[in-house]
């Protein structure tokens, strides 16, 4: 298997291809259009904030290759930051655009549903519970 991970400057690279190397996959770094245009599968990673991630995106000329071979069928994994920039906007530091490929935006925790025992970005595992009604809270 052959996976294209795209480098748009904010992303722990080296990780994401030990990831796919310790499963045996062949991975392909790259922040050239063409390339994503040719990936037989995508990974979009990320660390940092949406608006620096997509404003890479856009320096690069990614985000129509990304839009192109995602219509297209091409599977498309965005890990963390990645994945947030799939979505359709994001509240984080004001409003900014992101791909569009799943609908919806990301938004802060209510201050309702916050924990006070956990710290934010909380990294670890957790029960996920869905509350009715509330899917849509933004």
């Amino acid at each position: 298997m052959k996976v294209t991970v795209i480098d748009y400057g904010l992303s722990n690279l080296l990780s994401v291809r030990h990831a796919f190397a310790h499963f045996g996959a062949e991975t392909l770094l790259t922040s050239d259009p063409a390339d994503v245009l040719a990936a037989e599968k995508l990974v979009l990673p990320g660390v940092g904030a949406f608006k620096d991630g997509m404003d890479g995106l856009a320096r690069l000329g990614l985000i129509e290759p990304i839009k192109q071979k995602t219509a297209q069928g091409t599977l498309l994994l965005g890990i963390c930051l990645g994945m947030q920039m799939l979505f359709d906007e994001s509240e984080e530091f004001g409003l900014h655009k992101g791909l569009g490929l799943i609908p919806g935006e990301v938004c802060p925790l209510a201050d309702d549903l916050k924990d006070p025992s956990l710290k934010v970005p909380h990294i670890g595992w957790n029960r996920l519970d869905i509350v009715p009604g509330r899917e849509n809270d933004c």
